[in-house]
């Protein structure tokens, strides 16, 4: 799905300003090769930037920080997950401070959840009878 000119122009500056978490975790998710998922970070997608998106396994990880379980928040972000599943794409959250305590042990989680989704049927019964 194509994201408008602002929501990308806003993913970028996103990009450049990332929060202490995001950029621990990127660390450790970025990079290709040895059958590693690809993620993107801070990618945009319809009227939403995902702060990382493993396109493969149609996987969107949100790193959150407190803030979100305050006023509104929840509901918007519940509006974004639900947006997200329409499309196909499943949400993982994780709080920012896990991702400070364990970076690399949440990383290799990630990956490995993104290697198990990128390989499963799309039907759970397998492929249709030919």
């Amino acid at each position: 799905m194509r994201a408008d000119g602002n929501i990308t122009i806003r993913a970028r500056r996103l990009r450049k300003h990332m929060s202490l978490p995001e950029v621990m975790l990127w660390r450790c998710l970025r990079g290709r090769g040895d059958g590693k998922p690809v993620f993107r970070r801070q990618h945009p997608f319809g009227p939403y930037v995902l702060d990382f998106f493993c396109p493969s396994a149609a996987l969107c990880i949100e790193v959150d920080s407190e803030v979100h379980s305050l006023g509104n928040h929840p509901l918007r972000d519940a509006r974004r997950d639900a947006y997200l599943r329409r499309h196909g794409i499943d949400t993982m959250r994780l709080s920012a401070s896990e991702v400070i305590t364990d970076a690399q042990f949440i990383a290799d989680g990630l990956i490995a959840e993104a290697r198990a989704r990128a390989h499963r049927p799309l039907h759970p019964s397998g492929p249709p009878p030919p």
